[in-house]
């Protein structure tokens, strides 16, 4: 039976190339390819047709969730797993919301590295054992709350407006306030719904019908 194929993404050589050899002893698992940056992870996305893709969050350029949208859209069949020195709750939450198959930290030991990816491999959503209870109280408060309820009437119809692809220029021009203003409400809206980029926004709006 074929190895499965990983691909590496993080804009760290060191790092990469120490997770590269740590799979190496590996005979079920193997590295086709590693990428620096988002736009590179997806060209070898598609290029190589991983089994897995380990995904660094914090990466110059695009973040790690704008690449995880990207490969969505691109339809990357890949198992993509964040890698992450971050145990912050949004980044968690917001990975797993946008398609993560897991989240692992970058401090784990390196047998529960290689565990979690022959895991996360046959299908199951893998966390670092830390983050279990984090995930856990997330779903709890979701379930007594919609972030849409926190939103301002002008930040409600930004939020469409961002959903539709409409600018900052654009939207100010529509609501007929500033494009200063407009950046005001834009953040304080991403702040509210636990989001980070634009990106982000538009697809949640989506996913969540606000757009009609």
């Amino acid at each position: 039976m074929s190895p499965a194929t990983i691909l590496l993404v993080d804009d760290h050589p060191m790092l990469r190339n120490g997770v590269a050899q740590l799979i190496s002893l590996e005979d079920n698992l193997t590295v086709v390819a590693q990428a620096n940056n988002g736009e590179e992870a997806i060209s070898e996305a598609l290029k190589f047709i991983p089994d897995l893709i380990l995904l660094d969050l914090n990466m110059k350029g695009m973040s790690g969730i704008d690449t995880l949208i990207a490969l969505k859209r691109a339809e990357v069949t890949a198992k993509v797993v964040i890698f992450s020195v971050s145990d912050n709750k949004t980044d968690v939450v917001q990975s797993l919301k946008f398609g993560a198959d897991g989240y692992l930290l970058k401090d784990s030991e390196p047998e529960e590295l290689i565990s979690k990816i022959n895991r996360a491999l046959a299908g199951e959503l893998v966390l670092s054992e830390p983050l279990a209870q984090v995930v856990a109280r997330s779903l709890q408060a979701n379930q007594t709350s919609n972030p849409i309820e926190s939103l301002t009437q002008r930040e409600f119809e930004i939020l469409r407006s961002i959903a539709a692809g409409n600018s900052n220029k654009v939207i100010a021009k529509n609501l007929g306030i500033t494009e200063g203003t407009v950046k005001v409400h834009v953040k304080n809206m991403l702040r509210k719904l636990g989001l980070k980029t634009r990106v982000e926004a538009a697809v949640w709006a989506v996913e969540q019908n606000v757009t009609r």
